[in-house]
């Protein structure tokens, strides 16, 4: 059984996260930190160890978060981790939602929940009357392949069978980084969001920054009131960790989507391609601005290192 634990971090950042995941190494070697605030536990052997059934162990897991760190939880169980990260995102606090049968829990949802369908696959898979994913299981798996391609179709067509072939990997190295904002109502205002991204931008490159990493690439994903999802990716002129360069690509990025009126739920930025700062070459300019930008850069990275994430914050987002 895979338990995928999400930490309600939004006032205290990453910073405790290393210890919560020490938390849950108190009752199993196999965890992962799944960013930006998640962690998978495989947690077989300890349920057996304890006698403890799976809602019992999640519950203490929650007690010791709160008691040790303040820290809230929402808890998520299944057989696999495509299934505890989906269980995990619809269980309330302080409610371990356990997924005993996959194909019971996966039949009537709507195939945009299933993990790794975007927008664009949704729409395709629903104007051939496939929008449920027991409909999809059901399908055969070339008539998939025809319409997502071969690779795509094969795997969605195991995952909508509950089928996952990944696994909980201790200390696996973190490759990306990704934050979320989420607003309090369905978001129509495009300054929201760009506001949202601003914010992105600066969390991701101030962690980058403070890990010496750089990324390579960005992916803004934008979740929408019905639960579909839009992602794009993009490339960097040159790994970076540069908020100037992060926020241009991200806007650059929101831009393409071309909203009008759509009815936002959250806005994720994901830095990938992490690699050590150490590595990373810069194209060297006249611009006197750039180089004041990144002066001005690491007097506030020291700022927040000693007085907290919010010393310093981008004028736009300090009211």
């Amino acid at each position: 059984m895979i338990l995928c634990v999400r930490f309600r971090l939004e006032r205290q950042g990453e910073v405790l996260l290393p210890r919560l995941l020490d938390l849950l190494g108190e009752f199993t070697p196999t965890v992962a930190a799944d960013p930006p605030a998640d962690a998978l536990a495989d947690v077989r052997g300890a349920l057996r160890h304890f006698g403890w059934s799976v809602t019992d162990l999640a519950s203490v897991i929650r007690v010791r978060a709160l008691a040790l760190y303040g820290v809230d939880c929402v808890i998520g169980a299944g057989p696999n981790p495509m299934l505890a990260r989906m269980a995990a995102r619809e269980a309330g606090p302080g409610v371990t939602l356990v997924v005993e049968d996959p194909a019971a829990f996966l039949r009537d949802r709507p195939v945009a929940a299933l993990d790794g369908v975007g927008r664009v696959t949704a729409r395709t898979l629903c104007g051939y009357g496939l929008d449920s994913i027991g409909r999809v299981a059901d399908a055969p798996l070339g008539v998939l392949q025809r319409l997502v391609g071969a690779k795509t179709g094969r795997e969605l067509w195991e995952r909508a069978r509950g089928i996952d072939r990944g696994t909980v990997t201790p200390g696996e190295v973190t490759r990306s980084l990704a934050a979320e904002r989420a607003f309090p109502y369905d978001e129509l205002n495009p300054d929201a969001h760009r506001g949202a991204l601003l914010s992105l931008t600066t969390e991701l490159g101030a962690r980058m920054r403070a890990g010496r990493q750089v990324c390579r690439s960005l992916t803004v994903t934008v979740r929408y009131a019905d639960r579909s999802c839009s992602s794009r990716t993009r490339a960097l002129r040159e790994p970076t960790a540069h908020g100037a360069d992060l926020g241009a690509l991200a806007y650059a990025l929101y831009d393409s989507f071309g909203l009008q009126r759509a009815r936002v739920r959250a806005v994720t930025l994901r830095a990938e391609g992490l690699a050590p700062a150490e590595g990373a070459s810069h194209q060297l300019t006249f611009d006197p601005v750039d180089d004041k930008t990144r002066r001005l850069e690491a007097v506030a990275d020291l700022a927040r290192a000693k007085y907290g994430p919010r010393a310093i914050v981008p004028g736009a987002l300090a009211a």
